[in-house]
Parts: structure tokens; C-alpha cells; sequence
């Protein structure tokens, strides 16, 4: 039988806030355990809860640039469940009337676009961390994270490959940056995803039983879970077996997924409206200030730097995915001017580099004026290409600018053809084999003599005068 999945993702993300969503505790990452706490968060009888404002700005300004609806009320409940790490027994959610409803999100997978739809986004409080000991000796309990503000972003059922889920994934987590509403980086648990799967016939009008992946925290875990669990699912079914309807883990060490414990229905949770807490109504004016807030999001700058920069879609594509990346960029260009050449630089020799210690962009050392300063040296001659890599990691780890460093190794480019051509004659001299190749037609040979020359003057001479004077010289 042919099947196919239906998935529906559900996306929980920490806003960016001084502090928690109903008192006045820091939101500081790892900080000492338990340091962060209140008897609000912490639930003491006799105590009241008071919402962020910012936290439900956020959430807004999310659901506007994910073409929701911003209905003029939300409310929340009490969703009501025991766990160690919720030291309330319930948690402060959003149930029947959230932030944002019926909105949407498109992406590019497998070559092609697709709408993904989103059902809603409500906020919540985090719970707690659960701390096991090694051995299985015991747990202990963190409740610093308790009472973070969390949006929780659920689609509709309308991804149906782990390529798609990575792919909306991606799309989310840029535009919940660019926003600056969310870090969203997955292994501080900023950001984290929930699949819900199911498979059913091709052609089938009814979907099968789905099982909620619980907690993934990279886009690896992602792809890997949901191609795990569909074909798990098709096995079953294949050999008679009942999908039961659960919450399941990922397992990395095995590479499958494992049983939690069963799921939960809404009614389970016997939601109701939190008593401590009025009905949040935002003005219309507060929700246009908001709009007029929301920045350039990725998509549109891309299509931008296409039309405006006429760089191909890969290169805007790599540029925009990063919202400091992108403003770095555009940084170099207003100062140098030649767009293509400083996305090539940027795309290979700037990326290489943060890749291959680590860092992020953020973090670069080299700043976009010195960087702007590099290539403008190479555009006059000064030095060519080839130093300017090898100053460029210089200025990289050092954090001098390109015109100090040219000038403390004395790496000028050299373009005196009187002073090139005593090379060339010397190198002509060293290699009549290569000579002789190039005089019987065979073109590549005169990189070769090049590169020779540029051995000699330790990278200092100008390449188009050494091929220019070769060439002559061989005829």
C-alpha cells in the first residue's frame, strides 16, 4: 500500500523579556540553579500574578508578520496537569481565545513554495527543569525557567515530509529573529518543536492516529524523528499493529523514537479561565503601532537584494537567513559599492572563516568598515586577491585593519613591469618544460609559470602584469 504522512508542527519559543511573564524574576540563562525564583513563580498560596506587557507585544507583532489574525480579546485559563517541574499543578495558558489565529507561512522546499498554515499562537508560562543524576540515583528540580514567557506557534496539519518540517522550521526561526521577539537558539532550548505524526493510504479521506514527538531541539532530531516515525507507523500498520495515539521521545543514541507516556485530550487538562487574571483587550492604534514596528522579514529583503543588488537567488538566499548577517552586508556594499564582488568575499572568505572557529556573525571581528577598507585596497591595485585572503585571516585574528597590516608586512603589490620582468626571464630560465608545453598550445601551463612568479615575489606581483609579460616573452 501506498501511504503518505500528515504532519502539524507545534513550535514553543522564549521571548526575549527582562523577565518572566507574571513576576518580576530575570529570565538570565544559566544561572545558578533555583537563584531566579519567586513565590509567584514558585506558586505560594496568597500570591498574584502580573502580565508582562512586552511579552504580549511580542506575540503580536509575531502574529502580524505570520498574516494572523489579531482578534480583540484573548483570555487565560489554567490548563490542570501535576508534573515535578510545575510546582502550581497547572499552568497559566491560552486556550479558546488566543493572541493570533489563521495566519500563514510560506516556504521553499524540494524547489518548490508551499503555504503552510498556522492555526494559532497563544502565550504560556515555562515550566520548570528536571535535573537527572547520573545512574538513575535521582532527579532534581531547576525552577528558574519556570514562568518564562512562552509562544507557542501550531499549525495546521499541512507538512508532509521531515524536508518540509526543517524547511518551516528554518523560515520560523528567521523571522522570530528578525523580529528580535526570539534568540531561537534550539540547544539553550530557546526554540523547540513538537511534530505531530500520522500516515494514512494515499487517497484516504480519513487520518490516521498520530503521535506527538515531544521536545526536539535541533533541525537534525527533527528530520530524523519524523522519517523514524512515519516509516515505524507504515511498518505497523503493514503488519496489522494499532497506532496508538501518545507522546514520544527522540532518542539519539538509537536513532528511534520511544514511548513517554499516552496523550492527553484538551479535556484531560480541564481547562478554565484563570480567576487572577482579566481578558487582555488590545486598542487597534496600540496593534497598527505594533505593525508599523515589524521590520523588512527575510522573504522580502531577499527579493530585494535580487532586484536591488542583482545578485542570484543563492546568494540573497545565504545573506538574508541571518538578520545581522544581512545588515553586515548591506554595511560593506554602502562603502564599497560593488555588490557582487563583496557578496563573494562575504560568502566565502567571511562565513569560512566564522564557520571554521565557531563563531557567529555577531561575533565577527573583523568590522564591516575594515572589511569595506580590504576590498577597496584590492579594487586599487594596492595588493591582489590572492593577499588579500591571506590579510584578511591576518585581520581576522588580529582585529587590525588591512591597510595597518599591509603596511606592517610591507605586502604591497608590485606592478613596476621593469622589476616583474627580471622575475619572468628568471622563471622562463627555471622551467623550460612548462615553457616549451605552453608553445605547443597547451594554455594551462601559463598558470603555472604564473604561479611561479608569484612564488618568487612572495605574492607582491601583480598577476595581470606577470601573465601580460609572459606572454609576450613567449611569443
Amino acid at each position: 500500500m501506498d501511504f503518505e504522512a500528515v504532519i502539524g508542527i507545534e513550535v514553543h519559543a522564549h521571548l526575549n523579556t527582562n523577565s518572566k511573564l507574571f513576576c518580576s524574576c530575570s529570565t538570565e540563562f544559566a544561572a545558578e540553579p533555583n537563584h531566579h525564583v519567586c513565590p509567584v513563580c514558585l506558586g505560594f498560596p496568597g500570591t498574584l500574578p502580573v502580565l508582562n506587557g512586552k511579552a504580549i507585544q511580542h506575540v503580536i507583532k509575531t502574529s502580524l508578520a505570520m498574516h494572523c489574525e489579531t482578534p480583540p480579546m484573548s483570555r487565560f485559563a489554567r490548563k490542570n496537569y501535576y508534573y515535578p517541574d510545575l510546582p502550581k499543578a497547572y499552568q497559566i495558558s491560552q486556550y479558546e481565545l488566543p493572541i493570533g489565529i489563521n495566519g500563514y507561512l510560506e516556504v521553499q522546499a524540494g524547489g518548490k513554495w508551499k503555504k503552510i498554515r498556522i492555526h494559532r499562537i497563544h502565550l504560556e508560562e515555562d515550566a520548570g527543569k528536571l535535573v537527572h543524576e547520573e545512574g538513575g540515583t535521582g532527579s532534581c528540580v531547576d525552577y528558574n525557567r519556570t514562568g518564562i514567557p512562552l509562544m507557542e506557534i501550531v499549525t495546521e496539519a499541512d507538512v508532509k515530509t521531515s524536508e518540509e518540517a526543517v524547511a518551516y522550521l528554518t523560515a520560523l526561526r528567521t523571522i522570530l529573529q528578525y523580529l528580535g521577539v526570539c534568540e531561537g537558539n534550539m540547544e539553550k532550548g530557546e526554540m523547540r518543536c513538537e511534530p505531530n505524526i500520522s500516515v494514512m493510504q494515499v487517497g484516504s479521506k480519513e487520518w490516521g492516529t498520530k503521535t506527538e514527538l515531544k521536545n526536539l531541539n535541533s533541525f537534525r532530531a527533527v528530520q530524523r524523528g519524523i522519517d523514524y516515525e512515519i516509516s515505524r507507523q507504515i511498518e505497523a500498520i503493514e503488519n496489522g499493529e494499532r497506532i496508538v495515539q501518545e507522546t514520544r521521545r527522540w532518542d539519539d543514541a538509537s536513532q528511534t523514537t520511544q514511548t513517554m507516556r499516552s496523550k492527553e485530550q484538551a479535556h484531560d487538562y480541564r481547562y478554565f479561565p484563570d480567576p487572577d487574571l482579566v481578558p487582555v483587550e488590545v486598542d487597534a492604534a496600540i496593534i497598527e503601532r505594533i505593525r508599523s514596528e515589524v521590520p523588512e522579514l527575510p522573504y522580502e529583503r531577499m527579493l530585494r537584494f535580487i532586484e536591488q543588488y542583482e545578485l542570484p537567488e543563492y546568494d540573497a538566499g545565504v545573506l538574508t537567513a541571518l538578520k545581522p548577517l544581512a545588515d553586515y552586508y548591506e554595511k560593506v556594499v554602502s562603502l564599497f559599492g560593488d555588490a557582487k564582488q563583496a557578496s563573494n568575499w562575504i560568502m566565502t572568505e567571511l562565513l569560512g572563516s566564522l564557520n571554521e572557529k565557531g563563531l557567529s556573525i555577531s561575533d565577527c571581528p573583523v568590522a564591516a568598515e575594515d572589511f569595506a577598507g580590504l576590498l577597496e585596497i584590492i579594487r586599487k591595485g594596492t595588493i591582489n586577491a590572492r593577499t588579500g585572503k591571506d590579510v584578511f585571516k591576518e585581520m581576522f585574528v588580529s582585529g587590525m585593519s588591512a591597510e595597518a597590516l599591509i603596511k606592517e608586512k610591507n605586502l604591497v603589490q608590485v606592478s613596476d613591469e621593469g622589476e616583474i620582468a627580471a622575475v619572468v626571464d628568471r622563471v622562463i630560465a627555471e622551467n623550460p618544460g612548462p615553457v616549451e608545453d605552453f608553445r605547443n598550445g597547451k594554455e594551462k601551463a601559463i598558470g603555472f609559470l604564473v604561479g611561479q612568479i608569484m612564488k618568487q615575489t612572495q605574492g607582491k606581483a601583480n598577476p595581470a602584469v606577470a601573465n601580460k609579460l609572459l606572454k609576450d616573452k613567449l611569443g
